[in-house]
């Protein structure tokens, strides 16, 4: 095999690993805009309600599971602000996304270097949150969020050079 079907096998296949990445980012922003409107206005009792409702039938099997007690313990202990503050975040974070997804997925030049620049800033506000709170959760989706950064630039540079 000589090194352009070679360039052209890895090239299709970080293609694709750029396609999973951006659809896979759409449909988390989209999921992050409902949960983030349900955040906003949903009132703290029906959120309760709602995640029991949702709980129940795994507490029923195993009435000791930690992370179904934990999640009940952290919507019923949420103060109204971080509440909201959730809520916007999530609203704010769900929209950009999905409308830099429809720009890469249309193949926008602009899409690319804004995407660039808005994934560098949450890369930057999820870092420090990591570094205030110490979610792993939070380090992991930042690490996940470095990986699609870095094949949204690859991805550009490729379309460059067919432009």
């Amino acid at each position: 095999m000589d090194s352009r079907n070679s360039t052209g096998s890895q090239r299709k296949i970080e293609h694709a690993f750029f396609l999973w990445g951006v659809w896979s980012k759409g449909i988390a922003g989209l999921l992050e805009t409902i949960g983030g409107s349900l955040l906003v206005w949903i009132p703290q009792t029906g959120l309760i309600r709602f995640v029991i409702f949702l709980t129940a039938p795994e507490l029923m099997k195993n009435p000791g599971a930690h992370t179904v007690l934990f999640l009940q313990r952290s919507v019923e202990h949420l103060s109204t602000h971080n509440k909201l503050f959730a809520g916007a975040y999530l609203i704010v974070h769900g929209l950009i996304k999905v409308l830099l997804v429809a720009g890469l997925l249309s193949q926008r030049l602009w899409s690319y270097p804004l995407s660039l620049w808005f994934m560098a800033a949450f890369i930057i506000y999820q870092t420090y949150r990591f570094f205030v709170t110490g979610s792993v959760w939070m380090m992991a989706l930042t690490i996940v969020d470095l990986i699609v950064a870095l094949l949204i630039w690859r991805e550009y540079r490729a379309v460059l050079k067919r432009v």
